[in-house]
């Protein structure tokens, strides 16, 4: 009888140790994905003179664009809707800047702000600051 509690408690702590790889699996997934999104952000940020996190459809993602366009400017435009990890990206940027809204708009690594913003700064005279073109 000893042994066949025994075979079973083996047999439990066998299984107990199975699931508990698998969770720490699902989450090393969800980890990895999460830092795919903060080092793709991250290396966009620093290696673009302007960056859009937009939506192709937005209205206010695409005022933001014509903002640039009028001032011969070309940001790089990442659009959250045409990919894959585009949710992952913007739940990183809501930890990043704490807003989950686009556009989210970056100049020389600093961050603009979304479209009013981007407005508010072009009237003061910042954004052509952090341009260079004052």
């Amino acid at each position: 009888m000893k042994r066949i509690q025994s075979s079973i408690s083996v047999h439990r702590t066998t299984i107990g140790l199975l699931l508990l790889l698998v969770v720490l699996a699902n989450e090393a997934k969800v980890t990895r994905a999460s830092n795919s999104a903060s080092a793709f952000v991250q290396n966009v940020i620093y290696s673009n003179k302007i960056v859009i996190f937009s939506k192709s459809y937005c209205p206010y993602c695409m005022r933001a664009k014509r903002v640039f366009s009028e001032l011969n400017e070309k940001p790089f435009a990442v659009e959250l809707d045409l990919r894959d990890d585009g949710g992952e990206i913007q739940d990183y940027l809501l930890d990043l800047v704490g807003r989950h809204t686009v556009p989210q708009i970056f100049v020389n690594g600093k961050h603009i702000g979304g479209s009013d913003d981007l407005q508010a700064s072009v009237k003061s005279g910042q954004l052509q600051k952090l341009l260079g073109t004052e």
